[in-house]
């Protein structure tokens, strides 16, 4: 157990430089939090204790502002940055070394009691606010812009941005050794790209139409 416990805030040093000591990871990091405590509550969950394992998720949403369905099943290194407003269904799946920023949702389509939720790889970066619905699976390595809405899968070492997210880059494997790999300012917006299109070509008739005058 502090085998894992210090895992875990080795992963917060490496993927926040804001942490400066473990003493204030233990204290200050409601994600973190929310993630220890989830193992208890999937531990109930799992033994059949399930009414309990739901009322203290339900007491961590309250002290954390994270909330994570007992039922959700997360691998290791998880981060949770600035984790107010996230929301786990039951059925997700959350690989190895996956890094969430505030107000992600993975959510649910569907009131049938199945596989509802997203299945996500490792080495996944979710920007602030993005929100992922439905059984869809999300690939190793891939990134999802901040605000996006995605409801399909998502490839492997894919960018995904715009709602609904759409697939702008595809890239090798990276080693991903810190968590400041997706430079939101910097991710292509696919409706940006097309208004400017739109504009150059205005622009381009408007010249032609300018010299066909004046000829």
């Amino acid at each position: 157990m502090f085998a894992r416990i210090k895992e875990d805030i080795q992963t917060v040093f490496r993927e926040d430089p804001a942490a400066k000591t473990s003493f204030e990871i233990i204290l200050c990091y409601s994600g973190l939090h929310a993630i220890w405590l989830h193992r208890v509550t999937n531990w109930l969950w799992r033994k059949g204790f399930r009414g309990w394992g739901r009322f203290l998720s339900q007491f961590v949403r309250f002290l954390t502002g994270v909330e994570i369905h007992p039922g959700a099943k997360i691998g290791r290194r998880f981060f949770i940055d600035h984790g107010m407003g996230v929301v786990i269904g039951e059925t997700a799946e959350i690989g190895d070394d996956v890094l969430l920023y505030q107000g992600v949702v993975l959510g649910g389509v569907s009131r049938q009691k199945a596989k509802r939720h997203p299945t996500i790889g490792n080495k996944v970066v979710i920007g602030a606010g993005a929100t992922l619905l439905g059984p869809i699976t999300i690939g190793d390595g891939a990134r999802i812009g901040a605000g996006s809405v995605v409801i399909d899968d998502v490839p492997n070492n894919a960018t995904v941005v715009g709602v609904p997210g759409r697939v702008v880059l595809r890239q090798a494997p990276r080693k991903r050794v810190s968590g400041i790999d997706l430079d939101h300012n910097k991710l292509p917006d696919p409706v940006i790209e097309v208004l400017q299109r739109l504009e150059q070509r205005i622009e381009e008739l408007e010249r032609k139409c300018k010299e066909k005058c004046e000829s």
